[in-house]
């Protein structure tokens, strides 16, 4: 009786199922054009660590390749070291693969909706110090229309923790200096009231005569406005405030959200009022504003790190050696 012989195993340079179905989404990645150069060699190389982890499950076929496999894949992703936002990408890339895939005919148990990216990590603002800020705004003015202006812009933003969109947006009924208080239109058009201090109602009341210079159809409603007499724009908040950190001294150029982050930061570490900080920035979720908590902590640890007598480190003395 003859002995029943297996099947050869395939060649080394044979191309499996997945293999091939892999080229195909390849050629027709490099021709979607609503893709931009740099996304479409990012796909790519992620597909290549796809291959190379499914070809030592070993996963030969897109029949084969399930959601346990890919969980699989990005999990090892993450033990390599892989940040938040390139693990995302690569769940973006394999999403794509799967969805062409599904287009043309080739059949996988994997489905694109279930590969959810993981969060990335939220960044820490960026917050200028007390003593940054302070520079900045007690810098010498003059008593020129566009310099009156840009101090007012500036302090009004730190003072009431505004974005730069909702600064330019604001129109001259929009401040009530009798109460000290402004309202402002946010994001989704919600309108909040914020308090504003003496400072920045100070520095509007200089610049609003300069204003009425500047205006040439009395009817604009804007409460700020360019050497034109129109509404400003958010980009030359931004070029104003680059010229002035210059004019200040300041070694870097600051962001008009720095002085918003700066705001918060210092209103939280001086009230430890989180609700009410959430309010005055118009944000809809108390996680959002929980970020400057963090911020705060980091803050205080410096702090302590610095003063408390056991935390700091001991210099090592030669005698222990």
């Amino acid at each position: 009786m003859t002995a029943k012989t297996e099947a050869p195993p395939p060649l080394p340079n044979e191309d499996s199922a997945f293999d091939r179905a892999l080229d195909s989404a390849r050629h027709r990645l490099q021709h979607h054009l609503s893709l931009s150069d740099k996304t479409r060699s990012a796909y790519a190389q992620d597909w290549r660590a796809l291959a190379e982890y499914l070809d030592g499950i070993p996963c030969t076929d897109p029949a084969q390749l399930d959601d346990r496999c890919l969980r699989g894949f990005l999990a090892e992703r993450h033990r390599a070291g892989l940040s938040p936002t390139s693990l995302a990408r690569a769940a973006s890339a394999i999403r794509w693969l799967l969805k062409d895939w599904r287009a043309h005919g080739i059949a996988s148990p994997a489905a694109p909706e279930a590969l959810k990216p993981p969060k990335a990590a939220k960044k820490l603002p960026n917050a200028p110090s007390i003593e940054t800020v302070t520079q900045l705004l007690d810098a010498p003015t003059a008593d020129a229309p566009l310099a009156r202006r840009d101090l007012a812009l500036f302090e009004l933003t730190y003072s009431a923790g505004l974005r730069v969109a909702e600064l330019v947006a604001l129109n001259l009924s929009d401040v009530d200096a009798q109460q000290g208080i402004a309202r402002v239109t946010g994001k989704r058009n919600k309108t909040r009231l914020v308090p504003v201090g003496s400072r920045a109602l100070a520095a509007l009341a200089a610049w609003l005569p300069h204003r009425t210079e500047l205006l040439k159809d009395p009817k604009e409603p804007a409460l700020f406005v360019n050497r034109l007499g129109g509404r400003l724009t958010t980009r030359s908040v931004e070029l104003r405030l680059t010229r002035r950190t210059q004019t200040a001294g300041l070694n870097e150029p600051l962001h008009p959200h720095q002085l918003r982050h700066a705001f918060a930061t210092h209103v939280l570490e001086s009230s430890k009022d989180l609700r009410a900080v959430q309010e005055m920035l118009g944000h809809e979720s108390l996680s959002t504003t929980q970020i400057y908590t963090h911020l705060d902590f980091a803050h205080l640890a410096s702090v302590y790190d610095a003063a408390h007598p056991r935390a700091r480190r001991a210099k090592k003395s030669p005698e222990s050696d």
